[in-house]
């Protein structure tokens, strides 16, 4: 059962019930006790102003010796339940119209943020996807009731539908910038060869060979991603030592960073659980980071690995001295063909797509991926876990 909170909407409707119900039977009483009276003492003055003899039957004179205790007292009761019919019939009225436009108003109250919500559910569905509700109340005052957190949930998800198109529109036009330079090349290079302005030597066909090798690899990469967004990729999941997984991915990259003069450092301690992953996404991963760090790190400068065991599993840190991040750098890092130094990224051959390939795997093996930096030009670190072995 839910935590009742007492600004919760049902609290809030319970209360206005609550308020409506003695609204109306303070009203009630107060017109009664206020026309009542009045009633009373006009039928008593009818009463008085009839004389003796009244036959309260026939409403006329009776014998003049009909008129005693006994009819007195039937006169005054008629008139009391006559007075109180009247007063009962205004304060209910009165009662009646009060309660329906507290009512209206609740119900305005309730139904307006609802209303808002409907047309700006109108306004994205038509493409519109700027479109926010504002928040009810004093936003930020208090904690929202359910129509707050219900307009907070609406805006996070048009922001979220407003990121996608964006993402999707950045994805059409970065594929076709990718697309462009190579094929742009290959054209010119061909075009080249067939006019007889540039010779078919070993230079040339390298640089074919090259620019269609950087065409396969975004294709690639784009295969890749599309399979990890849709959550296709297969994994083999097991136990794995996370010592086995740095060996690997530190061996294949240790000639790059000898080659490039930057101080390559493990820490890995050898009492390391083991976890539970795909071995080879793993490594896919662990070497995308540290591929990264070798790119961004410029010489001289130092590129550290390591590992340490943390509660429910172990993390893969990557620590380097290089160009660093923004703070809306290291929340834009793990997007689709972000680059943080475009020029420099694609020269390298950087398609933009390996984080977010890299982030994908990982959630899909049950971990976490992030980015830490202090700022520009202080290095960075990326990190990621995989959970403990449960074999």
């Amino acid at each position: 059962m839910p935590k009742l909170r007492w600004n919760s909407l049902g609290v809030k409707l319970f209360v206005s019930y609550l308020v409506i119900v003695a609204v109306v039977v303070i009203v009630l009483l107060q017109t009664a006790d206020f026309v009542t009276p009045i009633g009373f003492a006009a039928q008593r003055r009818r009463m008085l102003g009839m004389g003796p003899g009244f036959d309260l039957g026939q409403g006329r004179m009776a014998s003049q010796g009909g008129f005693n205790a006994a009819n007195a007292e039937a006169l005054l009761n008629q008139a009391f339940q006559t007075a109180l019919s009247q007063g009962l019939l205004v304060a209910g009225g009165v009662a009646l119209l009060i309660a329906i436009t507290i009512s209206l108003f609740v119900t305005w109250w309730v139904i307006r943020p609802v209303r808002r919500m409907v047309e700006a559910s109108r306004n994205i569905a038509a493409g519109n996807y700027s479109e926010r509700v504002p928040l009810p109340g004093k936003a930020g005052k208090n904690r929202p009731d359910e129509l707050g957190e219900l307009a907070i949930s609406f805006n996070y998800m048009a922001q979220a539908l407003e990121m996608t198109e964006q993402r999707r529109l950045n994805l059409v036009g970065d594929v076709a910038h990718e697309l462009r330079t190579p094929v742009a090349t290959l054209q010119g290079y061909l075009e080249g060869l067939l006019d007889g302005v540039i010779e078919p030597n070993e230079r040339t066909w390298a640089k074919l060979h090259d620019e269609a090798g950087r065409l396969r690899h975004l294709i690639d990469d784009l295969q890749e991603l599309s399979k990890a967004e849709a959550h296709q990729v297969p994994l083999n999941l097991g136990q794995v030592n996370p010592l086995e997984i740095a060996r690997i991915a530190t061996e294949r990259l240790a000639g790059e960073f000898r080659e490039k003069g930057l101080e390559f450092s493990t820490d890995l301690p050898q009492s390391l659980p083991l976890v539970q992953a795909d071995s080879d996404r793993a490594i896919q991963v662990l070497t995308n980071l540290l591929t990264n760090a070798l790119r961004y790190t410029p010489v001289p400068g130092k590129v550290q690995l390591r590992l340490r065991a943390i509660p429910r599993g172990v993390e893969f840190r990557v620590i380097d001295s290089g160009i660093g991040l923004s703070p809306e750098q290291q929340n834009q890092v793990f997007e689709r063909f972000y680059r943080v130094d475009k020029s420099r990224s694609r020269a390298l051959g950087g398609s933009g797509i390996g984080l977010t390939i890299a982030k994908m795997l990982v959630e899909a093996m049950g971990g976490r991926i992030g980015v830490t930096s202090p700022g520009l030009n202080k290095g960075a670190t990326f990190s990621f876990t995989l959970p403990l072995s449960v074999l």
